[in-house]
């Protein structure tokens, strides 16, 4: 029987399923940022008209899946699946978004790497045939992300140089069997990695070797090398984590060529002070659905690797003085 699975981490898709469409959604702070121009929408603040952050994020995630519907010019019963995760507890803007769709519906939860995790479950459904038209999606909102892993900004706590700011936004994708560019064309998954790291406030670093992990299995599996890619995009290590997955890819022998870059460390202006960049679920998410996207659809970029980075803590084991398990997963998106 031919299987897809190559090596010890990666699949092929041989139908090559497309992403068709993309919508991405974001806070001001990060529509001040260099990407601002890039992204569908920008809110005017992140409060959203909603009375707690929490429905804010919500609402971010039925906007996107709503909009990219309407992009797309369907009706939501014609999409087979709806993928989606965040970071709040039971992932409950991804759950109560869900219900105001009548689409068959995954959560997920891969902390920050679950738009990666999302992209290739739902190019597996379209490549199985289990479905033609998938939505992937994953949230973050900075101020509900304060509230529930560290304290809420009211108590005005202050913020070691290693720390990240969580990005408020939403993207979305609609993965299909279209046929049209651009194609994901194959992923690595990733193992939990735990290298003892226990602090979270600096979870690029708890990241990075995970983020190495993963890039060293998918260059292995597939007999590739950094610089087969236009460019290889990490979520959110932020300035401290993708400094160390630099050096930790040069010790290996896979060194980037000038083809690297971070979501965490780029989205925000230099002027914003985020310390150690950008971080959430929505850093990778809507920087491939606004800015990324457009450069693929220009003839900029043809040969792209994602690859999402996940912190997997919670606020009760960081109180318990657990260490950080991380993971990452890779999707290559090329045009073919």
């Amino acid at each position: 029987m031919q299987t897809n699975h190559i090596g010890k981490q990666t699949v092929v898709f041989r139908s090559l399923p497309s992403i068709s469409h993309t919508f991405s959604i974001v806070g001001p702070k990060e529509g001040r940022g260099p990407w601002g121009p890039d992204y569908d929408t920008v809110l005017p603040d992140e409060v959203y008209g909603e009375q707690t952050w929490e429905k804010a994020e919500r609402k971010l995630v039925v906007e996107a899946v709503n909009n990219l519907i309407q992009k797309a010019k369907l009706q939501p019963d014609e999409i087979s699946f709806l993928l989606a995760g965040d970071l709040l507890n039971q992932i409950i803007s991804s759950n109560f978004a869900a219900a105001t769709f009548p689409i068959p519906f995954f959560g997920l939860f891969g902390a920050c790497s679950t738009i990666a995790e999302a992209l290739i479950l739902g190019a597996m459904l379209i490549d199985g045939r289990y479905g033609s038209r998938v939505i992937a999606a994953a949230s973050s909102h900075n101020k509900a992300a304060e509230r529930q892993f560290r304290f809420p900004i009211e108590f005005g706590t202050q913020r070691p140089p290693t720390a990240q700011w969580t990005v408020t936004g939403c993207g979305s994708f609609l993965i299909d069997d279209s046929a049209t560019n651009p194609r994901i064309t194959c992923a690595t998954v990733g193992r939990v990695v735990d290298m003892g790291c226990k602090d979270p406030n600096d979870m690029g670093s708890a990241m990075a070797p995970a983020a190495a992990d993963t890039l060293l299995a998918h260059f292995k599996d597939l007999a590739k090398q950094p610089a087969d890619y236009d460019l290889i995009v990490t979520g959110d290590l932020g300035k401290v984590g993708s400094a160390i997955l630099a050096e930790l890819m040069e010790e290996a022998g896979f060194g980037f060529v000038d083809n690297y870059l971070d979501c965490g460390a780029s989205i925000f202006h230099p002027d914003e002070d985020v310390h150690a960049g950008g971080s959430g679920c929505a850093a990778l998410a809507v920087g491939f659905a606004g800015h990324f996207f457009k450069l693929i659809q220009a003839g900029k970029l043809n040969k792209v690797l994602l690859a999402g980075t996940g912190a997997l803590l919670s606020p009760l084991t960081s109180l318990q003085n657990e260490n950080i398990p991380c993971i990452c997963h890779a999707v290559a998106i090329e045009v073919i």
